[in-house]
């Protein structure tokens, strides 16, 4: 038996752990159901991998610039608290759960294809390390809530459950996604979801005549900044360089350390590269996606027609990016001012009333799910939505991170916790029902979500997106009007 164990834990570590092998795979599947000759299904699930590579070459840059701008900031404001890092938690909790959530994750992983065949909810979620670090969250919350007394149920019901959520959130957001790309290829399989979900209701309803991020007029002498990756890049300097000298100012050895610098000079251009690597890291990240998506796609044909009848690939929030780059932005920004906001909220009232930990705003949460807030706002709420959406985005990765520190047992102690909106939601929502009924009850209570959740996602699935339903219609049709009045 102890080998049955060993390849279960080879597939969900070193395979289904790795994005880009998973991406490479499908894609090759994909090729195959198509009847693609071995050189094209060798190449296309190779190049569909080493798009996805370089996707995660450019979140890689953009998470090392970002670092030492999140440091100054941390030093110069005097903020303590948790900050949340999926990778950082995930690190700490495999230690005592890797075993269990590599079970969770290949019987979650067959679950969701069950559901995806026999469902109304078409979709292949292929985001691998957002299912590795579901898989383990969902194993910490039932193991706490059983006392780590019934490993077999925790595997069991954890499978049920990542199924479930995998398939059911990509359903829940499609109309948003379907209106920001414009067709139905693919859908979003990023569990930051709630945040673009709300981001995109949030715009609907604050920004029904405001025009979109992409169509600002700049003046004819800043013309330039129509290009997406300059006008990033100066943006990113501006923050950098604000704080690096606030940091000069008021804290000027551990600024000065943070960058790696000998002097104030030395500190003001190391701010200043950072600021650019941002801007290379977004530029790769862009490329990335169209790499993925010229072979992803295309293949994903195959595997709809043979193996799950109309699935649509459920992938990363970059994937919407190139659709509002300048969204992305504001959005990153808007999310960044939610998470001190509500930092300031936690702090002043939360934090002494209820007893929930101080959420530090991390600028690598905050510029992926903020940015893709952003690009959901815009596409229902123009430069408003996309303003408003990213706000709403920051405040729900803040508070959402500190109520799913409750359930965590000894692990809520931890100086970290998972980062996105849908791990806050669907973990201290099982969690609690755990605490309230017992493990017994609580057990029979986290299956009833899960059926609850499919039930509510293949009704949302007929009536609303098979319907074609658009959010934000009445602004396209203001947005049209106005467009008319003026060619007259």
């Amino acid at each position: 038996m102890d080998w049955f164990v060993d390849v279960l834990d080879f597939i969900g570590q070193q395979i289904l752990n790795v994005p880009a092998y998973l991406i490479g795979i499908i894609t090759a599947i994909g090729l195959i159901a198509l009847k693609r000759s071995s050189g094209q299904v060798i190449g296309g699930g190779l190049k569909a991998a080493l798009g996805f590579l370089i996707l995660g070459a450019g979140a890689n840059v953009v998470v090392a610039s970002l670092t030492p701008l999140g440091d100054i900031i941390l030093d110069v404001t005097g903020a303590q608290g948790v900050i949340p890092t999926n990778e950082v938690i995930t690190a700490m909790a495999s230690e005592q759960y890797g075993a269990q959530s590599a079970y969770v994750l290949v019987l979650g992983f067959l679950v969701m294809l069950a559901l995806a065949r026999f469902t109304p909810l078409r979709y292949i979620f292929l985001t691998g390390h957002h299912m590795v670090f579901m898989a383990l969250m969902l194993t910490v919350v039932l193991s706490v809530g059983l006392d780590d007394k019934n490993d077999w149920l925790v595997v069991l019901v954890g499978a049920l459950l990542l199924g479930v959520i995998m398939v059911v959130m990509p359903a829940f957001a499609h109309p948003w996604t379907r209106k920001i790309t414009g067709d139905d290829s693919l859908a979003i399989g990023h569990f930051g979801t709630l945040g673009y979900i709300a981001a995109g209701a949030a715009g609907q309803a604050v920004g029904k005549k405001s025009r979109s991020t992409e169509e600002i007029n700049f003046p004819q002498g800043l013309k330039f900044l129509r290009d997406s990756m300059v006008a990033t890049a100066i943006s990113m300097v501006l923050i950098y360089e604000v704080f690096v000298i606030w940091g000069l100012i008021a804290s000027p050895s551990a600024t000065k350390e943070v960058l790696g610098s000998a002097d104030a000079g030395a500190a003001v251009m190391a701010g200043f590269a950072q600021a650019l690597q941002f801007g290379v890291g977004v530029a790769i990240i862009l490329y990335g996606v169209r790499t993925v998506l010229g072979e992803l796609v295309p293949a994903f044909q195959g595997i709809a027609e043979k193996v799950v009848p109309g699935a649509k690939p459920a992938l990363d929030i970059p994937i919407v990016f190139p659709f509002g780059a300048n969204a992305v932005l504001i959005g990153f920004l808007s999310s960044f001012v939610g998470g001190l906001v509500t930092l300031g909220l936690l702090a002043i009232w939360l934090e002494p009333a209820f007893g929930l930990a101080l959420i530090l705003p991390g600028m690598v949460p905050h510029f992926f799910t903020g940015g893709g807030a952003g690009v959901y706002g815009n596409a229902t709420g123009g430069r408003l939505g996309a303003t408003v959406g990213g706000f709403v985005n920051g405040v729900l990765i803040t508070l959402l991170p500190a109520l799913l520190l409750k359930v965590f047992g000894s692990l809520g102690f931890a100086n970290s916790t998972f980062g996105d909106a849908d791990f806050g939601w669907f973990g201290t929502l099982l969690g609690t029902s755990l605490e309230a009924g017992g493990p017994t009850v609580g057990i029979i209570l986290c299956v009833l979500i899960g059926a609850a959740l499919v039930v509510a996602a293949s009704v949302f699935q007929v009536k609303v997106v098979d319907k074609g339903w658009v959010p934000g219609a009445q602004r396209d049709e203001i947005l049209a009007q106005e467009a008319q009045d003026a060619a007259k």
